[in-house]
């Protein structure tokens, strides 16, 4: 595939792009760009939810990862819908009730000023770590494709890229994210759906067949209850997904900023509910696409599995074998997942630290206004800092790299809302930033503990164990008998 080629595809998405948000950026202001003005239909924010959870990583890594999961991670989404429900049930109604615009204000009106900002800055590094994760596979690629190519360094793909996103984002924020969601759930879709058409019939199969070749082959094994010290085992990721559903759906500002965007929490359960089931079809098409793409390889004569299973579907995508539209749903789905997911997460980034940390509280002010521009530049620029480093230091696949940072640094803002929902006394809020620095450390010296003398192998679960970590802390913190319920 020609970097030409590429190239055209991706202007082409990208005038998609600034068309949607110079019609979101309409009437636009500081209000419009932390919350959208809370007009938008639930069913927009729905469908663009699809896309809003499915980054790049999930774009090349998930149909890659059955190489060595299977089916695993299905196990791991069908607990994200339990956790959906309790952030539609739970943690919507209450968002709502107390007009929140940054989800961490509670912490504040709950803690005190030092719980508020330590969770604001866990979510700052929990939320630029994985989008600087996320992108920087979608960079990878475009690396080899089209910069490669064209002799063109890294770095100077990373910044024209980061460039481009900060561009279309820089004025409408979420409303622009929300619109543009809706564009990159549409390409998601018929990206993955019309790759696994296109590769079948190269294959020679019907739709039967298809489903026959998938249902039977080693990869699309979906349950794994055999080994409770696997990381596969079924409990451990179900589970893990109903908490890892919560801390980074119901507790991030990035997810949530959409969801606060419909007019009341009714609208906004609506949408909740029928984007988590949406994303079980549309995660299954993925490992679908994935089963076929190593029986394509398997049974195709001078091709080899490629060291990096990130790098099974750009393979076969591209391959000679392949007709030219495999290849331009691939860009396409690629792109879409990458702008979109890098957009939302500078605005809700920019939010965050220009509310929680500087203290702008009033969105249509003209100190928050400036604050906001200049924080919306630095992010951008800290984000291109972050791939950099991890091009030059990561060598494990994208989807665990995303899923162990969140495990750690999740876990303290997971236990400061149970602990501050599920009990009424006070702690000390001065000291609440030391239980959050510890906790994650506390995490990881125990899944080298239980490693080491049990043999087990410790999952997405650690989320869980940090996550309590937090709560333990804050339980030795209290400053008045506590009240739970």
């Amino acid at each position: 595939m020609s970097p030409a080629l590429v190239i055209v595809v991706i202007a082409a998405y990208f005038i998609l792009l600034l068309v949607i948000s110079a019609l979101a950026s309409r009437r636009s202001d500081g209000s419009t760009f932390v919350t959208a003005g809370r007009h938008t239909p639930w069913p927009v924010v729905a469908f663009g939810m699809i896309g809003a959870a499915i980054s790049g990583v999930t774009f090349v890594s998930v149909p890659g990862m059955v190489t060595g999961s299977g089916y695993a991670y299905l196990q791991m989404i069908l607990g994200f819908v339990v956790g959906y429900v309790v952030i539609a049930y739970v943690l919507i109604p209450m968002f709502y009730r107390r007009g929140l615009v940054s989800i961490y204000g509670f912490l504040e009106s709950r803690f005190g000023r030092s719980t508020y900002r330590s969770g604001a800055w866990f979510f700052l590094i929990s939320k630029m770590l994985g989008a600087a994760v996320r992108f920087f596979v979608v960079c990878v690629v475009l690396q080899e494709l089209v910069f490669g190519p064209l002799g063109i360094p890294f770095i100077i793909n990373v910044v024209v890229t980061i460039a481009l996103i900060w561009l279309y984002t820089a004025r409408s924020g979420v409303k622009a994210v929300i619109w543009t969601d809706m564009l990159k759930s549409f390409c998601l879709i018929m990206s993955v759906v019309l790759s696994i058409w296109f590769i079948a019939r190269v294959m020679g199969y019907s739709a039967g067949g298809l489903w026959d070749a998938v249902r039977t082959h080693p990869t699309s094994r979906v349950f794994y209850f055999d080994d409770p010290m696997s990381g596969s085992y079924f409990w451990k990721q179900f589970v893990a997904g109903i908490f890892l559903a919560i801390a980074m759906t119901g507790l991030d500002q990035d997810m949530m900023q959409r969801t606060l965007a419909c007019s009341d929490h009714r609208q906004s359960r609506k949408n909740m509910i029928v984007a988590s089931i949406m994303q079980v079809v549309v995660v299954a098409l993925f490992l679908v696409l994935g089963t076929l793409l190593v029986i394509f390889v398997e049974n195709t004569e001078g091709v080899d599995m490629p060291a990096k299973t990130d790098s099974l579907f750009s393979m076969v995508a591209t391959h000679s074998s392949m007709p030219l539209a495999v290849g331009v749903l691939f860009i396409v789905g690629l792109i879409a997942a990458a702008y979109s997911a890098a957009g939302s997460a500078l605005t809700s980034l920019t939010t965050s630290y220009t509310i929680d940390i500087k203290g702008e509280n009033d969105p249509t002010s003209r100190a928050h206004v400036a604050t906001r521009r200049r924080v919306h530049v630095a992010m951008s620029v800290l984000m291109g800092l972050i791939i950099l480093v991890f091009y030059y230091v990561s060598d494990s696949d994208a989807i665990s790299a995303v899923y162990t940072l969140a495990s750690y640094t999740y876990g303290p803002i997971l236990g400061l809302f149970i602990y501050g929902m599920s009990c009424k006394s006070r702690v000390n809020d001065r000291l609440v930033p030391l239980v959050c620095v510890l906790a994650p450390v506390l995490a990881w010296a125990t899944t080298r503990l239980l490693l080491v003398t049990l043999g087990y192998q410790t999952g997405f679960e650690l989320l869980l164990i940090n996550a309590a970590y937090v709560i333990v802390g804050l339980r030795l913190l209290k400053v008045n008998p506590p009240t739970c319920y």
